[in-house]
């Protein structure tokens, strides 16, 4: 390894410590003299090869397409007396030939390269005389075509790196898919046993949480709750927020709405002129704005520290992007919320989307099988059961920072605030994996649900499978229920698929050690229940105590007025204890309250949602704004 003092070189850069796994990724850079760094947005990726291409002689080059993000570090490693600059299609002419010529002469420590310059000859050809010791790669996910943000400039990366033989390799990116580390490392040349370190997705700090709407009038009523709750005023914002519409037009509704409310909130998208956006962008980054409302093209190396919330009013194209979008929260390590919400129409929307055809051609089969499964991998995770943290960290293969629960997710107060019997969930949950168990590796995960309700089927027939006593042992649930129940095993890590086009499932070993209680089985069950069944006048179910209508269609003037004064209760309570505004209690909830108007607990207990340990934290509070609203 290089002789270099790295700890001298961290103060050089303004830094007073190393993050986990910034300086491991250093060593073995500089070691073995290649790295595909997997790690989130504001990970601190951007020090792994700063901190060497200040230290190691000559010029290291740094490929990205962050416009924005070059022009800031190379104004930050000036501030810090290391000569950087940076070559793009932004720069005047001029301006440009004498960077080259300064680059050329080596008057620089690190240069950042736009991709689409690398096409360029007269760029190549300084490239190949340049005494470069490392060639770091920024956003290499980019030069997969199974990524989700494909750009063809990367490919010209490879033929660079062949250019220039001495120099060590830097791969950063924010996706973790065996699929697209494969091709990142073949497009690029490098060895299939090059080091894949992967850090740095844990931010325990964000409280990840998913809601389903029916109606957009629902959608703005959870936004204005998330916003009430993280920035506290509008116009007088503690912080900023992100909201991420699916469409051009949605950002433009959702700002003006907010706007008419009092936000200092601006939209953002592609189809804006670029003066307008850079406007939007440096408003944002000065603290001028209190909301952005974006497509996914705002955030690219945006690094505002004091993002306390982010919404998606639709989920994006995969767990990647929408986890590099939630990460944009929280840079400052204070608490941030990032909120998700999905609708029955989303997944019709983007099936859509990803069949469009692209510059007048259909798009290749397999790319739309692939970009669809990473979607449905989305759709799992949002589906839940168990920690949502942790399912992430699993999903970007960060086994090393899960927490066994994150206690902040929406998942993990509902499993707190739960009252279902922890033995019964147990007991459900092992029956589910001693199915799997039954079926591994010869069924996929149909097979399985049919077996634990016990569905007469062909393949369990010929197996033997109907005839063992794991046949119809949880057949007191439908087979959609135990679907969705399996679905969630597999977010946790006990249940796993195997085989490609013809998948089966398998128990894990963390599966293994569930169903021999060397494990906890802590999860949220489905919330569609049992199949249902007749009950007798004196055993009434918890359905049938619900408010008759309760939920359906709209709320007359008075019971709105009472509503509206429930949630005021609920978003100040929600505050005062650092709660969501569902752990005091849902819209349901409150609908049926502001229906009920109950007097007494009893009455209260009528309510969707309110069962015995809400009512006694609660209860007397929410009779209390029954009481003291018009009564006529």
């Amino acid at each position: 390894m290089t002789d270099i003092n790295l700890d001298s070189g961290l103060d050089q850069l303004g830094f007073t410590a190393f993050r986990p796994g910034q300086r491991e990724s250093i060593e073995t850079l500089l070691r073995v003299g290649r790295v595909l760094l997997v790690a989130p947005t504001g990970g601190g990726k951007s020090l792994i090869y700063q901190l060497p291409g200040a230290l190691l002689p000559g010029t290291t080059l740094v490929v990205s397409p962050l416009i924005a993000l070059m022009h800031d570090q190379v104004a930050a490693l000036e501030d810090r007396g290391v000569r950087a600059t940076y070559l793009a299609g932004t720069v005047e002419p001029d301006d440009l030939r004498r960077r080259m010529s300064a680059v050329a002469r080596g008057e620089y420590k690190l240069v950042y390269v736009a991709p689409e310059r690398l096409a360029h000859s007269a760029l190549r050809s300084m490239l190949a005389r340049l005494s470069c010791p490392l060639v770091a790669i920024d956003e290499a996910h980019c030069i997969s075509e199974w990524g989700h943000d494909f750009r063809p400039d990367y490919m010209q990366i490879g033929a660079v790196l062949e250019q220039l033989p001495k120099a060590r390799v830097l791969a950063c990116t924010a996706t973790a898919t065996p699929i697209v580390r494969d091709e990142i490392l073949a497009r690029l040349g490098l060895p299939t046993d090059t080091p894949q370190l992967i850090h740095g997705f844990a931010r325990p700090n964000l409280a990840l949480r998913v809601i389903e709407i029916q109606t957009k009038r629902e959608r703005g009523r959870h936004v204005d709750d998330l916003l009430g709750e993280n920035l506290g005023v509008a116009g007088h914002a503690g912080g900023t927020a992100i909201i991420y519409a699916p469409t051009r037009k949605s950002t433009e509704e959702e700002a003006q709405r907010l706007a008419v409310d009092g936000w200092i909130s601006r939209a953002y998208h592609a189809g804006m002129e670029g003066v307008a956006r850079d406007r939007v962008q440096n408003a944002f980054a000065a603290g001028e704005v209190e909301v952005v409302v974006a497509t996914n093209a705002f955030g690219m190396g945006i690094d505002r520290a004091d993002v306390r919330c982010i919404a998606h009013l639709a989920p994006p194209s995969s767990v990647e992007a929408y986890y590099q979008e939630a990460g944009r929260a929280g840079r400052d390590g204070e608490d941030a919320v990032c909120l998700l919400l999905i609708s029955p129409g989303d997944m019709a929307l983007r099936r859509y989307l990803i069949e469009s055809d692209t510059d007048g051609r259909a798009p290749d089969p397999e790319v739309v099988r692939h970009k669809w499964n990473l979607f449905l991998e989305l759709m799992r995770w949002a589906e839940g059961g168990g920690c949502r943290h942790d399912a992430i960290l699993r999903y970007f293969g960060d086994e090393e920072e899960t927490l066994a629960g994150c206690g902040r997710c929406d998942v993990c107060l509902m499993l707190a605030e739960a009252e279902e019997d922890p033995e019964e969930v147990s007991t459900v949950v092992r029956k589910a994996l001693c199915g799997v168990a039954r079926v591994h590796g010869r069924f996929g995960i149909q097979a399985a649900a049919k077996l634990l309700q016990g569905e007469a089927d062909d393949r369990l027939q010929s197996s033997g499978l109907d005839r063992t006593p794991t046949f119809g042992t949880l057949g007191e649930y439908s087979e959609d229920w135990l679907l969705k129940l399996l679905r969630r095993c597999v977010t946790a890590g006990w249940v796993d698929f195997q085989g490609g086009d013809r998948p089966v499932v398998v128990v894990t070993e963390e599966g293994r050690a569930v169903i021999h209680a060397r494990r906890p089985a802590r999860m949220l069950l489905p919330s569609t229940r049992k199949v249902s069944t007749p009950t007798t006048s004196g055993s009434r179910s918890r359905k049938s105590r619900r408010a008759p209508g309760s939920g359906e269609g709209d709320l007359d003037e008075r019971a709105r007025d009472l509503f509206e004064a429930l949630r005021a209760y609920r978003l100040e309570t929600a505050r005062q204890q650092k709660v969501p505004p569902y752990v005091v209690a849902s819209d349901r909830s409150l609908r049926d309250i502001a229906m009920l108007r109950p007097g007494t607990l009893g009455e209260l207990e009528l309510a969707h949602g309110i069962g015995p340990a809400k009512a006694e934290k609660y209860g007397e509070a929410l009779l209390s704004v029954v009481r003291r609203a018009p009564s006529g």
